[in-house]
């Protein structure tokens, strides 16, 4: 649906995207991360055809940005991360320009329109003026507007900032309903666990450069190198640290807050031994998990803060 060959552009010395090699397939839900000033919206203006490049490849849906802008604006809905409204407009007036601008006619116009008002839950909110409505209401209205045309891919750049966190919620919701329909969504956020909870691809970009471009199973594993297990016991706490100490799996156990922290050596997979082996001691496990690595340790870990 989106592929990307050696995409660069360049300001003087200055890349904002440097060789971009980028592909995802249709339903993929792929978020983009990245410092502020890393290229994400570059990216985006490119693929809606905004912007020109200045060499390298890209294109939606089969369709080349160079020789087919106009089809591929029929297939994309294209979300900034800050756009204007027409205040003196009220919603359902708002969304019915754009949809005449799509060449919606007659009934059909006013039956789209209704259908993503109901989409974003602004149904109650038709006939209240854009000026009226908060930023999250906001939000879910440029979500509704370019959704208009049913397109099949999404460039959502910074869908939820500046957002509260009820709203963010509320777009994250949004957000997993458009992938249950099977729409393939390129967003970026700096709200990266809620990237984690809705997206099956991620990418990392920075000074241009993409790290990053895999599952993101994938990308959590290669920042954890060693697994760190969490351990809760009952009693006896330095009776199981000793024990697990002892074992040719285990690097080095810490204990703090009523929990033994087991950092295990590097590339060891099965620790199903482990257990068995307290419980076989006397010990009465109250947990046993392994730490998880979420979507910000992996950016931490994976780029350094540099900027274009």
């Amino acid at each position: 649906m989106i592929e990307t060959k050696d995409l660069t552009k360049t300001y003087g010395q200055l890349h904002a995207i440097n060789h971009l090699d980028l592909k995802l397939e249709r339903g993929d839900v792929f978020g983009f991360i990245g410092p502020n000033g890393a290229g994400k919206t570059t990216t985006m203006r490119i693929l809606a055809t905004l912007l020109n490049p200045t060499f390298g490849e890209a294109y939606v849906c089969g369709y080349s940005i160079y020789t087919r802008p106009k089809e591929i604006r029929r297939v994309i809905g294209y979300m900034p991360d800050f756009f204007g409204v027409y205040d003196d407009m009220k919603v359902i007036e708002y969304l019915e320009f754009f949809a005449a601008a799509y060449r919606i006619k007659g009934a059909a116009r006013r039956k789209i329109c209704d259908e993503v008002l109901e989409l974003v839950d602004l149904g109650y909110k038709r006939e209240a003026f854009v000026t009226s409505l908060s930023r999250g209401m906001t939000q879910r209205l440029g979500l509704a507007r370019v959704l208009l045309h049913d397109p099949q891919v999404l460039l959502l750049d910074e869908p939820a900032s500046g957002l509260d966190p009820r709203a963010r919620i509320e777009i994250r919701g949004l957000l997993k309903e458009l992938r249950n329909m099977g729409k393939t969504i390129m967003v970026s956020s700096h709200i990266l666990p809620e990237l984690a909870d809705i997206c099956n691809k991620i990418g990392i970009i920075e000074k241009g450069v993409l790290l990053e471009n895999a599952d993101v199973a994938d990308v959590m594993r290669k920042v954890r190198r060693q697994p760190v297990l969490k351990i809760g016991v009952k009693d006896d706490m330095d009776g199981a640290a000793k024990l697990l100490e002892q074992q040719t799996s285990v690097e080095k156990v810490d204990s703090s807050d009523g929990v033994l922290t087991v950092t295990l050596l590097p590339d060891v997979q099965d620790y199903s031994e482990l257990p068995t082996l307290l419980v076989g001691a006397g010990h009465r496990l109250t947990m046993f998990k392994e730490e998880e690595i979420n979507l910000e340790t992996a950016f931490m870990e994976l780029t350094k803060g540099i900027t274009s």
